[in-house]
């Protein structure tokens, strides 16, 4: 399964997993855009080292590459990293969002600028790189799109309250990207990774198992390859377990009017979840889960 003639953008590529993608990709045929702008992990300061360490590598093990340190934080950095694919190779076939930044404090004490900071880098960072590179892959019919979430986004975590809502915005952004480039052939799915990088620093991991890059850079692989059919999906890799997150909800309960306490003696059978109901993304989960509650309601009003 290899990327001959494709060409790929991978942000936060400087270091860690976003290294492992970008190498696992060149390694298999494609021409990488490595995108770091090298900041800290508060996202302060930056470093064209990392970036260009990595284009090397790939170049020096006969591959192509360039390297990118603009910031995805802005627009502006945003569409300088896509145009750099574009003006070097002619083409965006890819697109990996791995870019992000960490700044702990608890929701109470979190700052306003610490939490947009995260967000910039994440979330915003993602729509930044996709909204210029969306357009050339509907245009060309093709595309492969990962953004990064994380358990902390799909489960929360203490002290990262800024985090968990960009990882969780994440989910919503890679599904709209899913509808719309359906007609096109773009795919996006979501990947949500599990590694010691020094994203962790400050965690003990002293009793962790294996959690290498090398674990993870596989299942984003293949989420990028043009053999993969998924789209709207969330893989989960971490600690060498790979499987998929779903949003599911219970059957429900319906009435055709509530009361305070409807609510609360209904609760056990609203939250009933013995048989749970999901509506995959595409290939149009919002109708579904309309037309589901709408046949609820339809039902019980033929019952009255």
């Amino acid at each position: 399964m290899r990327f001959d003639g494709r060409v790929a953008v991978v942000t936060g590529a400087g270091r860690g997993l976003g290294r492992s993608y970008a190498l696992l990709l060149a390694a298999r045929g494609a021409a990488v855009v490595v995108n770091d702008s090298g900041a800290g992990l508060d996202g302060e300061g930056a470093d064209a080292a990392p970036a260009h360490r990595v284009a090397h590598e790939i170049t020096e093990a006969g591959g192509r590459a360039v390297a990118s340190t603009d910031s995805v934080a802005t627009p502006e950095g945003g569409l300088a990293v896509i145009d750099a694919a574009v003006q070097r190779f002619g083409r965006i076939d890819i697109l990996v969002h791995n870019a992000g930044i960490v700044r702990r404090a608890p929701l109470r004490d979190m700052s306003s600028d610490d939490f947009d900071a995260v967000l910039d880098v994440h979330l915003r960072g993602a729509f930044h790189v996709l909204r210029p590179a969306f357009g050339p892959m509907c245009d060309a019919g093709y595309g492969r799109i990962v953004l990064t979430s994380s358990i902390g986004g799909l489960y929360g975590n203490h002290d990262v309250a800024n985090y968990a809502a960009a990882k969780a915005g994440m989910l919503g952004l890679a599904d709209v990207a899913a509808i719309e480039g359906a007609a096109h052939g773009v795919t996006a799915n979501v990947i949500v990774p599990g590694a010691v990088t020094r994203m962790a620093e400050g965690i003990d991991t002293a009793a962790y198992p294996p959690m290498g890059a090398d674990l993870v850079a596989p299942v984003v692989g293949y989420l990028a390859h043009e053999a993969c059919t998924l789209s709207g999906e969330i893989l989960v890799a971490l600690a060498g377990r790979v499987a998929v997150a779903t949003i599911t909800e219970s059957p429900g309960v319906h009435r055709s009017s509530w009361t305070v306490e409807d609510v609360a003696e209904q609760l056990p059978q609203i939250r009933d979840m013995s048989a749970p109901v999901r509506f995959p993304v595409l290939p149009d989960g919002h109708a579904d889960h309309l037309r589901h509650s709408f046949a609820m309601a339809g039902h019980g009003a033929t019952r009255a």
